[in-house]
């Protein structure tokens, strides 16, 4: 029997921890000499006060949400997938191909076939790894993390020595065609009456990451693939006994968790930078990490969480731009927030389940 309702272990716990790091985090803005107060309500104006700011926190927490998505795929199988950086890189190759190469007509198809490359490089990139842990044996974590680094020196030899056009000192590829731009939030909106900002990078890859969120869930949790992933993520060895193949498991586990990396290039390269630029991807492969962690590894938790990342970061770049505070503190923050949902759970979940505990003798 569980000692806590499930709403507390989703919502309370996560609340908690994050009320935690807010007052943390607000002893170390009081420490530089500044105002917390005044810098929260130069966080909520700056990211949450206008179209302007909501257009900036919908892109950031577009990205998360796909890098969310991707490391909690990989949770539920018990795997740590730390590769999501490098998978969103080899993903933004992949678009930028189907962008250069594809004389596409409109950008519908263009998105379209932008998708299926990104998913398709992400996935190949998070295959390998998946196959020496599979076969090999070799960590999951390890591998990833090196993954990342390949990755990344990939990408730089194929920027500076194949796609740079001729005469750019720029390592990055050629601007993408006029057909193949995707429409900003500003433009999807404005049909229907809704003035949004004209310099936001919000687009329609947003929607494409919410339909993401629907079809996880999908997978998860109303599917019997779903159902081994989870199965053999709670018990390898109940899932082996029940005919359950841990390298089938592993590996398809892994490349839907890559393929879901990769989506995110949709996002930063062919949505806003509308080219592929070397440090495109920005990070958001390890704050994937922390989303899912908070998230507990749900759709709709990734959903939220997101959303808290694209605030911070859209937050931290008015408090780095209005204030003395460095746009370092946002990483504290962040640092933060991933100690206490992740590293230091117990700490909170432990005397949430004393209380709960104490409270269910006393009604009985």
């Amino acid at each position: 029997m569980e000692v806590m309702p499930k709403w507390a272990e989703v919502i309370l716990v996560p609340l908690i921890s994050l009320v935690l790091a807010a007052i943390l985090s607000a002893l170390v803005i009081l420490a530089i000499g500044e105002d917390p107060v005044e810098a929260v309500n130069l966080m909520v104006t700056g990211a949450l006060g206008s179209t302007y700011g909501w257009g900036y926190t919908l892109y950031y927490a577009t990205n998360f949400l796909f890098t969310g998505l991707a490391v909690s795929v990989a949770f539920h199988a018990g795997l740590f997938n730390i590769g999501g950086e490098g998978q969103a890189m080899l993903g933004g190759l992949g678009v930028a191909l189907a962008c250069l190469l594809i004389p596409w007509p409109h950008w519908t198809l263009a998105l379209l076939g932008a998708t299926v490359a990104a998913a398709l490089f992400g996935a190949a990139w998070a295959a390998i790894p998946a196959f020496l842990q599979a076969k090999r044996g070799s960590h999951i974590v390890i591998t990833t993390i090196m993954f990342n680094f390949i990755g990344a020196a990939v990408l730089n030899y194929v920027l500076v020595n194949v796609m740079r056009p001729p005469g750019s000192m720029d390592p990055a590829t050629a601007r993408f065609p006029e057909t193949v731009h995707l429409p900003t939030l500003h433009e999807m909106l404005a049909p229907i009456g809704v003035n949004f900002s004209k310099a936001a990078p919000a687009n329609v890859t947003f929607v494409i990451a919410l339909l993401a969120c629907v079809l996880v869930w999908f997978l998860l949790w109303r599917t019997w693939l779903g159902y081994e992933i989870r199965s053999y993520g709670k018990s390898e060895p109940a899932a082996k006994y029940g005919g359950i193949s841990p390298v089938a498991i592993t590996m398809i586990a892994m490349i839907i968790s890559g393929a879901l990396a990769g989506m995110m290039a949709i996002n930063n390269v062919m949505g806003e930078a509308e080219r592929l630029v070397l440090n495109a991807v920005e990070g958001a492969g390890f704050i994937g990490i922390a989303v899912a962690l908070m998230g507990r590894s749900h759709p709709f938790g990734v959903f939220l969480a997101a959303i808290l990342f694209g605030f911070l970061y859209q937050g931290g770049a008015e408090l780095a731009l209005w204030t003395s505070i460095p746009r370092e503190l946002i990483v504290v923050i962040q640092a933060l927030v991933i100690l206490f949902t992740g590293a230091l759970d117990n700490m909170v979940r432990m005397p949430l389940e004393r209380l709960f505990l104490m409270l269910r003798r006393g009604d009985a």
